[in-house]
């Protein structure tokens, strides 16, 4: 048996009760060592120092009960197994069932003891009496009863090869066996945060006492997990910290300078004032710029707050000191949108922009061997950018647009063609501060949190596919007040997988039936580069009215005369890219709708999605309901944006903390230095754990 108080690194397999074979299949989900296996947190806390006797169970309430099988049986109901027991306890007996488990006949027979953990409902089928449907269970062995009953008990999700209950009979014992041991968190930094001491905040995550609250406990705000989740989160921002401070310290860029010609130039180009949050921005990365260290920085804004304007200031900076600068973009439109954009901003300038990712094999040579000579200033492109053959004669900034769609290691591959040049990240899907700080905690961060005057509100509907015609006259009256539509479907041809979802090129061809005289053109990411080159134009001159297209018009695009967006399957969509397609109108001053089409039954988490895109049109407020909906992992949607996998915090819940952690462990890396943090990084593997090689 492992002794806990001496080394809870010793592999898992000699926690009394795991063995060898358990441990190998425990090994493969990540649980290796005695400490591995004491952070496999409770999902919550029961109270079983008093059960709910089954006579005074309420209808509507959530409770727990404890009793003996008196009868138990499976039986046929509709085409579907219904096991049904009755519990009975000294004051009376309990309806249970549960649907589409024929094998509980085998494991809850009659005289077993058993706890019932659910929700209390009337009994439509059984004269109004009290029942449960299909809650938690617990069998109950009488020689281990005083680790599943007579106290506030954990409940474990399953791990491998042990059951809830199976957790406790080897967690509970292990954690009653810790002593005081190494602390990775200095004593200054403990009781500055007021931690426990960390074995006694695992001795209570696990057996918190007859005296501990309950509502604490499952709100993961006792004292244990207050303990242990600040001090996760403290070690991961110091770990961060450390970054920050080594790259600052470590790497030798360019000090630009900002001159009366780079001055003049942002006059030339402007097309319009900034607004002050724009200025605010410029003046950050201009700054930053300045100083000989590389710019790591990271510009989030809402759709339409101006950060390409930004990114363009920052780029005449670079060109007007003999550098080059690169603007790389996820798809080929998106740079194609964006090479035309620049030029037209930089007509009155002597400065060259090329757009290295399309035209022929000889064109896209011809470009790279222009832009390798140093005769293109501002390269813009796809990936194609950090290809081998594509060279830099002097490369000083490079911006990577909406970045989430780029790995780290794409981004480092574009900056080493260059000689230690500043990186700026921008992203239009907002991201909430709690994950800024999390995934970007090494980045500088500048925020455009205004938008440009003239920008007007977009009013969002919901509308049945049954509506279909009101939705035709919708685009037809924008048409005939001279304005323009989208109408956006989520595929380009028919899928075997989604039969019910229209190809975009089909419905080009009704929406032109239901459209006479009206021009209708049609983009997808199928197209050559040349033919969606030119159909955006085209849209863009006004010559086309309705523009049919799949997601590939999701960011970038930008075409003031457009008023309105009819998104086709708005349910198969999440919200930020629904939001980034919203964001594709309102860019004028004229009045804009989008309009969310549905098919079918709504699921629940689809209705919320919906009602959000209702409610605000704020990127923001928007990405804090994506992140509330669907969770940290499901948001971000890549490993490659460096998320840790947290054993205790949660980013949702515990972003109070989480400040909290950051400012510590800032504080405690200028007081304790670099090499003190670096032991204590060190000490537990952390960085490993966290992944920090893999953030920024």
């Amino acid at each position: 048996m492992l002794s806990a108080v001496v080394d809870l690194a010793a592999s898992v397999q000699y926690v009394k009760g795991v063995g060898p074979q358990r441990a190998e299949a425990l090994a493969g989900l990540g649980v290796r060592t005695a400490e591995d296996l004491l952070f496999h947190v409770p999902m919550r806390y029961e109270d079983r120092r008093q059960f709910t006797h089954i006579a005074d169970l309420r209808a509507g309430t959530k409770t727990v009960v404890a009793g003996v099988i008196e009868v138990a049986g499976l039986r046929r109901a509709r085409r579907m197994a219904v096991f049904e027991l009755r519990l009975a306890d000294e004051s009376g007996r309990l309806k249970a069932v549960w649907f589409n488990q024929p094998y509980l006949r085998e494991v809850m027979a009659r005289g077993r003891r058993v706890v019932l953990y659910g929700s209390v409902e009337r009994d439509r089928h059984g004269g109004g009496r009290l029942m449960m449907a299909s809650p938690e269970y617990e069998l109950i062995e009488e020689d281990d009863a005083a680790v599943h009953m007579g106290r506030i008990v954990p409940i474990y999700e399953k791990l491998g090869p042990l059951t809830g209950k199976g957790l406790r009979r080897v967690i509970l014992p292990l954690a009653a066996g810790l002593a005081e041991g190494p602390d990775p968190l200095s004593a200054p930094v403990r009781e500055r945060l007021r931690l426990l001491p960390r074995h006694l905040a695992l001795r209570r995550l696990h057996d918190p006492g007859g005296d501990a609250d309950l509502g604490d406990l499952n709100a993961a705000r006792s004292p244990a997990h207050r303990s242990l989740i600040l001090e996760e989160l403290f070690l991961f921002q110091l770990g961060l910290a450390l970054r920050r401070q080594q790259r600052r310290a470590d790497r030798q860029g360019i000090a630009f300078r900002v001159t009366d010609a780079a001055r003049e130039a942002v006059k030339r180009i402007l097309p319009f004032p900034l607004t002050a949050a724009q200025k605010r921005v410029l003046r950050e990365i201009a700054d930053d710029m300045q100083d000989a260290r590389p710019m790591n920085r990271l510009l989030q804004g809402d759709v339409g707050a101006g950060k390409t304007v930004v990114a363009l200031l920052a780029m005449v900076i670079a060109v007007e000191n003999g550098y080059q600068a690169a603007l790389m973009a996820p798809t080929e439109v998106l740079a194609e949108q964006h090479a035309l954009t620049l030029g037209r901003l930089l007509a009155r300038c002597r400065y060259t922009v090329a757009l290295v990712s399309a035209g022929t094999r000889a064109q896209r040579a011809e470009a790279r061997d222009r832009l390798r000579a140093g005769h293109v200033d501002i390269a813009v492109g796809t990936h194609a950018l950090i290809q081998e053959q594509v060279g830099f004669r002097r490369l000083g900034l490079a911006v990577v647009d909406e970045q989430h769609r780029f790995g780290v290691l794409q981004r480092e591959d574009l900056l080493r063609k260059g000689y230690q040049a500043d990186l700026l990240v921008m992203t239009a899907t907002p991201i909430p501060r709690t994950l800024a700080l999390t995934a970007y905690g090494d980045l500088d961060v500048s925020l455009l949190d205004e938008r440009p005057p003239g920008r007007t509100p977009v009013r969002t509907e919901v509308r049945a596919a049954a509506a279909r015609r009101a939705v035709q006259d919708l685009v037809r009256r924008e048409v005939a007040a001279g304005h323009q539509a989208y109408v956006v479907y989520p595929l380009v041809e028919e899928s075997e997988k989604l039969e019910d979802v229209a190809a975009a090129r089909q419905m080009a061809e009704r929406w032109q039936e239901a459209l006479p005289g009206v021009r209708v053109a049609l983009l997808h990411g199928r197209m050559k580069s040349g033919e969606k080159e030119a159909v955006m134009a085209s849209f863009a001159a006004g010559e086309a009215q309705v523009l049919v297209a799949t997601t590939v018009i999701e960011v970038g695009v930008d075409v003031p005369n457009a008023t309105l967006m009819v998104i086709e399957n708005a349910e198969r969509f999440g919200l930020a890219s629904l939001h980034q397609l919203r964001g594709r109108v309102g860019r004028g001053r004229a009045s804009s709708s989008c309009v969310l089409v549905t098919h079918g039954r709504l699921s629940e988490e689809a209705r919320a999605r919906l009602e959000v895109m209702v409610r605000t049109d704020d990127g923001f407020v928007i990405a804090e309901e994506d992140l509330r909906l669907r969770g940290p992992g499901d948001f971000f949607g890549t490993r490659q944006w460096g998320l840790p996998a947290f054993r205790v915090a949660d980013l949702m819940r515990d972003r109070e903390l989480l400040e909290t952690a950051r400012a510590e462990a800032f504080r405690f890396l200028e007081e304790a230095g670099p090499a003190e943090a670096q032991r204590l990084l060190a000490s537990g593997a952390w960085a490993r754990r966290f992944a920090l090689s893999a953030i920024g």
